[in-house]
C-alpha cells in the first residue's frame, strides 16, 4: 500500500476540504491527509506533499519528503520560505491556467485599448463624449515574460491584431512576436510599447525591475498591466508617473501585501484599476488531474516532472 500523501496548506477549512475532495477523486488509490491529521510517527513516513501556501514549519516536520508538488504556478514564496535545502519542488504547469491568463490579458488589454477608464470617468461627471476608435494594429503591446503564461497571452493578443514585442530573461522564439533579452531589449520594448503587460516571475533580478528609470522610458500616454507579482513594480514611481500624466493608466492584479491594505493610495487613484488577484485562478479539476498524473508517473517509474531551480526561484 502506498505511503500517505500530506496536504499542507494555509487555506481556510472550507477551501482545504474542497481541494481534498477533488484530489481524492483524482487519486482514488492514494491516501491524502491534511497535515493536522497526520501523527508524528506517520510524518516520518511521508514521501510526497501537495502544498498550497504551506506553513514552512509543517513542511519541515516531514523529514522523509522526496518531493513537493505545488498547486500554484507561482512558487517564489514557497522557495523563499523553504530555502535552497528544500526537497525538489514541482510547480503546477496547467494549460488551462495559461488559457485563463491569456483570456484575462486580452480582456484587460481591450479595456485599455477601447478607453474604458476614460468612459468610466466621463460617466462619473455625466459627460457624453465619443472617443476615436483605434485599430488593434495601431498599438504595440510589450509582453514581459515569455514562459507558458506569457507565450499563451502573446499569441492570443497577436491573433486579435495587436503588434507584439516580447522580452524574457533568456532567449525565446515565438511565431509572430518580436523577442529580445537583456537590458537593451528591455529598454527597447518599454520605450516603444503603448501597453506593457508584466508576466515575469519574481526573482532577485526582477524585484523592482520596473523602477522609475524604466517606467519613465515608456511613451507618454502608455499604460501598464501587472498580472505577475506586486514587487516587480516600484509603486511610488508608478504613482508619480501617473500623477504627472506621463503614464495614462495601470491595471494591477497583484500587490506586495495581499489583500491590499485599506490605507493604500492605489485604491482611490483615478488612473489605477485594482483587481483582487483574479487574473488566472487555479482551476481545481484540471490542476488536480495534472497533480494526479505526475504522482502516478512517479509511483510507477520514479521519474519527477521538471522541478524548480531553487537558486533561481522558478
Amino acid at each position: 500500500m502506498p505511503k500517505p500523501i500530506a496536504f499542507v496548506c494555509r487555506l481556510d477549512r472550507e477551501e482545504e476540504q474542497q481541494w481534498l475532495e477533488v484530489l481524492r477523486e483524482k487519486l482514488p488509490q492514494e491516501t491524502i491527509l491534511p497535515f493536522r491529521q497526520i501523527s508524528p510517527d506517520e510524518r516520518r513516513m511521508i514521501e510526497v506533499a501537495i502544498v498550497a501556501n504551506p506553513d514552512p514549519t509543517e513542511v519541515a516536520a516531514l523529514p522523509g519528503l522526496a518531493w513537493i508538488h505545488s498547486l500554484w504556478a507561482g512558487v517564489e514564496r514557497l522557495v523563499a520560505e523553504l530555502g535552497t535545502s528544500s526537497p525538489p519542488i514541482v510547480r503546477l504547469v496547467d494549460p488551462e491556467l495559461a488559457r485563463v491568463m491569456a483570456e484575462a490579458v486580452l480582456a484587460w488589454t481591450y479595456y485599455l485599448h477601447r478607453d474604458m477608464p476614460a468612459y468610466r470617468q466621463q460617466q462619473a461627471c455625466s459627460q457624453w463624449k465619443q472617443r476615436a476608435y483605434r485599430h488593434p494594429s495601431s498599438l504595440q503591446v510589450g509582453m514581459l515574460g515569455l514562459g507558458e503564461l506569457g507565450k499563451a497571452s502573446a499569441t492570443r493578443l497577436s491573433s486579435a491584431g495587436f503588434r507584439i514585442k516580447g522580452w524574457s530573461a533568456s532567449p525565446k522564439q515565438l511565431d509572430g512576436v518580436s523577442t529580445s533579452t537583456g537590458e537593451d531589449g528591455l529598454m527597447d520594448l518599454l520605450s516603444t510599447s503603448d501597453i506593457v503587460v508584466c508576466l515575469l516571475p519574481l526573482t532577485r533580478e526582477t524585484r523592482y525591475l520596473l523602477n522609475e528609470r524604466r517606467l519613465s522610458s515608456m511613451p507618454k500616454g502608455s499604460s501598464l498591466i501587472n498580472f505577475a507579482r506586486g514587487a516587480i513594480v516600484e509603486n511610488e514611481a508608478l504613482l508619480r508617473l501617473l500623477d504627472e500624466r506621463h503614464l495614462d493608466h495601470a491595471v494591477l492584479d497583484v500587490f506586495e501585501q495581499e489583500p491590499l491594505p485599506d490605507a493604500s493610495p492605489l485604491w482611490a487613484h483615478p488612473q489605477i484599476t485594482v483587481l483582487p488577484h483574479i487574473s488566472a485562478p487555479t482551476t481545481p479539476d484540471t490542476a488536480a488531474s495534472i497533480v494526479a498524473a505526475n504522482i502516478a508517473e512517479w509511483r510507477s517509474s520514479g521519474r519527477l516532472p521538471k522541478t524548480v531551480a531553487l537558486t533561481r526561484g522558478y
